[in-house]
């Protein structure tokens, strides 16, 4: 089907404050110019860009590095680079920001070639991690079993769909005589990955705690995205023209601003506001005297929904039809 990208640019209190509609054949990692080049009207006194691990490319820090902006980006934990596992395999403390984050910084290079990384480490997601992995080893086992003989020709199909497969291949390998096994070396460095992510910055000035931190706000742009795609079922698209493309995503992101504007104003989730204000029905009473429409008393969370974002009631009585 054919398809469009769609970006956002929200600030860190997750307030969309531009969105882009490009061709759907656009690379991710080709739009950061882009999207830098129609910020650069904004006149942003200090720009730090936070972006995910499928943004991160030599080029792309470069880009952002230009006119004094820097940058915080999500590393592969699992890339082969030595510079990332060189800064996996650094010793020392972390420090605790907060119950669930601990962090720890690791300078790696020097010059043009210096790399200013920051590990972090989430306890409670290392549980999770661990228990999922316990999970997924367990399924490998059982279909180990139901393998059996793995040396006949008649399994080499059933053989390569294991070694293929997204998370089990990551723990199996083949010995000579074509038979799969469970590589422990590889189960012990992901146990060494538990509940960690590593991220890398330009900025010196920033403290550990602060690129994690900064990078967290990230799950407000994903946030966007979801509501986007869900509560206000940007998807999918009936139309062909480009500009009528981009007035359908420019009416969704305005849904979103206000969305936003009233979940930051309330301290209530969307979700929670939509379910109290649903509750307000209009309701038609008719007799031989005629028609009157009215709205239902406002309850007390409504009453004081409405008063904080500043948004007057609706009239109580909102038509009336007298017959003649």
């Amino acid at each position: 089907m054919p398809q469009v990208v769609i970006g956002l640019a929200v600030t860190k209190e997750g307030i969309p404050v531009r969105c882009w509609v490009l061709p759907g054949n656009t690379q991710d990692m080709t739009t950061v110019e882009t999207v830098k080049r129609d910020l650069a009207g904004w006149k942003l006194s200090r720009c730090i860009w936070v972006m995910d691990r499928g943004m991160n490319s030599e080029e792309n820090r470069i880009i952002l590095q230009r006119a004094g902006g820097h940058y915080i980006l999500g590393d592969k934990l699992r890339d082969a680079q030595g510079v990332h596992q060189e800064a996996l395999s650094r010793r020392g403390r972390y420090r605790k920001v907060k119950e669930d984050l601990q962090v720890k910084e690791v300078v790696v290079g020097k010059g043009e070639r210096r790399r200013r990384f920051v590990l972090v480490w989430n306890p409670e997601q290392a549980k999770k991690d661990q228990a999922i992995r316990e999970r997924t080893l367990k399924r490998i086992e059982e279909a180990l079993l139901a393998l059996g003989d793995q040396r006949g020709k008649a399994h080499q199909k059933a053989v390569c769909a294991l070694l293929a497969h997204r998370t089990m291949g990551r723990y199996l390998r083949q010995q000579k005589n074509g038979a799969l096994k469970i590589d422990r070396a590889k189960v012990k460095a992901e146990e060494h990955l538990d509940g960690k992510y590593l991220l890398s910055t330009s900025d010196d000035s920033l403290s550990p705690e602060d690129v994690a931190l900064g990078y967290k706000q990230l799950m407000e742009v994903e946030r966007a995205f979801r509501t986007l795609k869900t509560t206000l079922e940007l998807r999918p698209l009936y139309h062909r023209k480009d500009e009528r493309i981009r007035a359908h995503v420019l009416l969704c992101f305005l849904a979103l601003l206000l969305v936003r504007i009233a979940e930051r104003q309330t301290g209530q989730t969307w979700d929670h506001i939509r379910a109290i204000m649903e509750r307000m029905h209009l309701g038609e009473f008719a007799s031989k005297e005629g028609r009157i429409l009215q709205r239902t008393e406002l309850t007390h969370d409504q009453a004081n929904i409405l008063k904080i974002l500043n948004i007057p009631p609706p009239s109580k009585i909102q038509k009336v039809d007298l017959k003649p």
